[in-house]
């Protein structure tokens, strides 16, 4: 998931004046806040409520935070040290690692395999378990905002980032093998947006005029889909995500429109094609563009948004992703007024999604104190009550922390002991408190 950096409105005290910096982890389970005091992480398993299951305040200014799915790992860089990505055990309170680069970090990505960091003009690849540096991909094209994607399937790992910084020329990177798949000439302009979908079979990319999206097949680069998403103005396309079956693609801009388009592959004879009157317009204009000049042709054969969603403003950067919540499809939008916005999506009809709820990520509980709900919000602190399922894994562990940490955790539950279902990075059951586990890294200063 892509993650975006906004300087939000609000005014000096406001909630937007808190916000540096939101991503979604890699399922789109969990959501991660860079803000001017630190960072903050929510759980996203109910439609309903949010868990806050982590807020620090000891890095401030933070401008790019990553999780690690849903395991305690964490990787933060502050305005403070640019130059320094910090990985944290955020359960523990413990820093596991620190590394330094020559230049400012402009992104980092991970998956169970890899961990890459982004600088202007070069890419650092390292084994997230031991986080050896594997490979430096140095004068890479002038890439100043960091641009880059990593898929989450770690059994095909692969980089997509910029290939030149005039035109949209994707470079394709096998980060397991340590090897160039392909380049694919994907726009005229430079690219704005990168993403994988999470079998990593496809890529999907927008140019800095933010008109048109496309879809490639990896690792071959042949182009699959092509969506138009405007034509009256060019746009400033902020974050691009698949849906987890890979069969939608939704795409947020500086605009007040989110978009939803549908992976639809027809058959030869397009009988999966509904019979309905835009299908039979859609036919008309297949026919006709074979006719007419290439570039108007091309513009005819694209296929406009399956789903749309109108936020209520469009003069901040927002970022989008799609999940399964409650075993229903639903569009997430996190904009820098410290909102969080989930929508209902319609798998067959698309069309208007409907707003099904809204939570406030600042408000009053920053004010007056954790574990008091904000007016208007179903935000919650870490401490409460009766703890969700989420939140009982954020509970301060009793006595001072002196051990080296050598590993994280996925979340398991608040007993000690209790083991959670197997995952990629294991040969069997981990316990939640098991030090040994994935990645063995020692606390290292470089």
């Amino acid at each position: 998931m892509e993650s975006g950096e906004a300087a939000g409105p609000g005014g000096p005290d406001g909630p937007g004046s808190q916000f540096c910096c939101a991503s979604f982890n890699q399922d789109s389970t969990s959501l991660a806040l860079g803000t001017k005091a630190g960072y903050k992480l929510f759980s996203m398993t109910t439609l309903e409520k949010l868990d806050c299951i982590h807020e620090s305040a000891e890095t401030p200014d933070v401008y790019i935070v990553e999780r690690l799915f849903s395991s305690s790992l964490v990787v933060v860089v502050s305005t403070s040290m640019p130059q320094r990505m910090n990985i944290y055990h955020f359960k523990k309170g413990t820093e596991i690692c620190n590394y330094s680069y020559p230049n400012t970090i402009l992104a980092v990505k991970l998956n169970r395999q890899r961990l890459v960091v982004c600088l202007e003009e070069s890419v650092y690849i390292h084994n997230i378990k031991d986080m050896k540096l594997l490979k430096t991909l140095l004068n890479t094209p002038s890439n100043p905002s960091g641009l880059c994607a990593l898929s989450t399937n770690h059994s095909n790992s692969y980089l997509a980032y910029p290939g030149s910084a005039t035109t949209g020329e994707i470079i394709v990177y096998d980060s397991n093998n340590l090897n160039t798949v392909t380049m694919i000439p994907a726009h005229d302009s430079p690219l704005a947006a990168l993403t994988f979908d999470t079998s990593a079979t496809k890529l999907a990319s927008a140019s800095e005029k933010g008109t048109v999206i496309r879809v490639f097949s990896i690792p071959e680069g042949l182009r699959l889909f092509e969506f138009r998403r405007g034509m009256k103005r060019y746009v400033n396309i902020s974050s691009l995500s698949f849906s987890p079956d890979g069969q939608f693609l939704c795409a947020s801009s500086n605009t007040e429109t989110v978009h939803i388009f549908k992976m639809d592959q027809l058959g030869p004879s397009g009988g999966d094609e509904a019979a309905t009157w835009t299908a039979y317009v859609g036919k008309m204009f297949s026919a006709a563009s074979s006719y007419l000049p290439t570039h108007v042709s091309g513009i005819m054969s694209q296929d406009r948004a399956f789903a749309t969603v109108h936020l209520l403003t469009s003069v901040q950067r927002n970022v989008c992703t799609m999940a399964m919540i409650q075993k229903l499809p639903r569009l997430l939008v996190a904009t820098a007024d410290g909102q969080l916005f989930i929508y209902n999506v319609d798998p067959l009809d698309g069309g208007e999604c409907m707003l099904a709820h809204k939570h406030r990520l600042f408000g009053i509980d920053d004010d007056e104190g954790e574990g008091e709900e904000s007016e208007g919000s179903d935000v919650t602190g870490p401490a409460q009550a009766c703890p969700s399922y989420a939140a009982t894994a954020a509970l301060p562990v009793s006595g001072p922390i002196t051990a080296t940490l050598t590993g994280y955790s996925e979340d398991g539950g608040a007993k000690k002991g209790e083991v959670i279902p197997e995952h990629e990075f294991a040969a069997g059951p981990v316990c939640l408190d098991d030090e040994n586990e994935f990645p063995p890294v020692s606390i290292q200063k470089c």
